[in-house]
């Protein structure tokens, strides 16, 4: 009776250790296999200023360019004091192909569509009190104190990468991973296109398609059938993505970059 019993929990275990390391469904066996992802955003740039960022912008008198002469046409701007680059929120939906090399290391592709907006915050001198005589009808121009300028982005975006893995503890194990994506801005040119527009209501544009160089660490959590794997990842734009028309806007940026913070859901 005690050698039946004892043969009985030695099955119970084998079967139930067999079981919790299947948890997962396996995926980490398979040589590839797939999945998809859910993408929290937080965008922004980092600026590098022209050496004469500072000064106000006069718009010619074609009303066709900006320049930095007071003699060529009316004042739009005041001298500026700060340009910066607020966080903004954006999501992603993605696609995850994901090839193994060994134990831990695999190969992955994660191909995602984007909507992220991006924003660049002008900040100007207040204008100058001006006394005018009474009954005088001259209005004094009027200059905002603050411009935010919106790049509104739709991006399909492939980032390639390695994935290299600790080793799994019963339903967990920790991963850093690194690589490098192409991204490119599917957004309809509607978004783009300010011609016609006054100078001061131009907008800022950014290249069309660009690198950009990420790095990250994430958790794998296996359930049952398929694994989760929380991820948090730092993606950076490898060259200037700035379109460097001659805007009062491009004009005081000698370079963007961006930066993209990414926390993102994987299922597999």
């Amino acid at each position: 009776m005690t050698k039946r019993l004892s043969l009985i929990i030695f099955l119970l275990m084998i079967v139930t250790t067999s079981f919790a390391q299947n948890w997962g469904g396996g995926v980490d066996d398979e040589d590839i296999h797939f999945g998809f992802s859910f993408q929290y955003i937080s965008a922004e740039y980092k600026i590098l200023k022209s050496a004469n960022w500072r000064n106000a912008f006069y718009e010619t008198e074609d009303g066709n360019s900006v320049a930095y002469n007071p003699n060529m046409g009316r004042q739009i701007t005041q001298p500026m004091r700060a340009i910066s680059s607020p966080p903004s929120v954006g999501f992603g939906l993605g696609f995850v192909v994901n090839k193994r090399i060994s134990e831990n290391f695999d190969l992955r592709a994660t191909p995602s569509l984007i909507f992220s907006d991006r924003i660049i915050r002008y900040e100007y001198e207040p204008a100058p009190q001006v006394t005018l005589p009474v009954n005088n009808s001259v209005t004094p121009p009027a200059f905002q104190t603050t411009i935010d300028k919106k790049v509104q982005a739709t991006m399909f975006e492939i980032p390639f990468g390695i994935k290299i893995k600790s080793n799994r503890l019963n339903n967990f194990r920790v991963y850093w991973l690194g690589g490098a994506k192409y991204s490119m801005d599917i957004a309809s040119k509607k978004k783009t296109f300010d011609e016609g527009e006054t100078q001061i209501n131009k907008l800022l544009k950014n290249k069309r398609s660009y690198l950009s160089y990420e790095t990250g660490i994430g958790f794998d959590l296996y359930f049952e059938h398929f694994k989760m794997s929380p991820e948090l990842k730092l993606s950076y734009s490898m060259q200037d993505i700035l379109q460097h028309d001659n805007t009062a806007f491009a004009n005081p940026l000698d370079k963007t970059k961006l930066r993209h913070f990414t926390f993102s859901l994987f299922f597999e």
